[in-house]
């Protein structure tokens, strides 16, 4: 079972659309851990959704980093990413990222330490200018919008043992009564969208190499 890692502002796992999570922590802003994991913006229930919408099976857990508002420091996010070390994840889901780049060399560390353990880091790339870390850094397989791509699937630009760079729709699991333009929607969901995408494609073969299977899964899916 794929084992998936959503850092966000946490999770409510009885949400219908989420169907439960395996677990959760909740990290401050100093990057210590605390039990509280609830959701109380909505936007890592509606990430955690979109990924379970395209990888039922998968295993969630929430590792929430936003509270009150969508904003959190670099100490919390690099704390987040070495407690997905821990779990182990398969795959980092950040529908998030920073552009100060004063938390380059420690995010760096860690996605290179998570590289090592085979755990691929998907997040927020380069969009409208904005170099968002860690999704602009080596390894890290990064998304850029594109609402010209089905929401149920996605584009590669380019995938080998360097990094990726993937292309896909902004657009969340649809709520039934409410309006798409009245829902969430974004980059953050075209992270979530290419982590469920490659989370289904890793299922049939988890202790493979990530790259080589979601290159002949995805060729494969092509031809059919």
């Amino acid at each position: 079972m794929i084992r998936i890692a959503v850092i966000d502002s946490g999770v409510h796992a009885s949400h219908p659309h989420v169907g439960g999570v395996s677990g959760g922590i909740g990290i401050d802003e100093h990057g210590t851990l605390h039990p509280d994991y609830v959701d109380r913006l909505g936007h890592g229930t509606a990430v955690a959704a979109a990924i379970r919408e395209k990888a039922p099976n998968a295993e969630l857990f929430a590792i929430k980093l936003f509270d009150r508002e969508l904003a959190a420091t670099g100490k919390s996010l690099v704390a987040a990413c070495e407690y997905a070390l821990t779990l182990p994840a398969h795959i980092v889901n950040l529908s998030l990222g920073t552009k100060n780049p004063e938390h380059e060399p420690a995010l760096r560390d860690i996605t290179a330490r998570l590289k090592q353990f085979k755990t691929i880091v998907i997040a927020a790339g380069e969009q409208g200018g904005v170099r968002w870390l860690p999704g602009s850094l080596p390894g890290v397989w990064s998304v850029t919008l594109d609402w010209t791509v089905p929401r149920d699937t996605m584009q590669i630009e380019r995938l080998n043992q360097h990094g990726g760079s993937f292309r896909a729709s902004g657009l969340p699991r649809p709520i039934p009564g409410v309006p798409p333009e009245k829902n969430l929607k974004g980059l953050s969901f075209a992270v979530a969208n290419v982590t469920g995408i490659v989370a289904r494609l890793l299922a049939d073969d988890p202790a493979g190499d990530p790259t080589a299977v979601v290159t002949r899964a995805f060729e494969r899916g092509r031809r059919n």
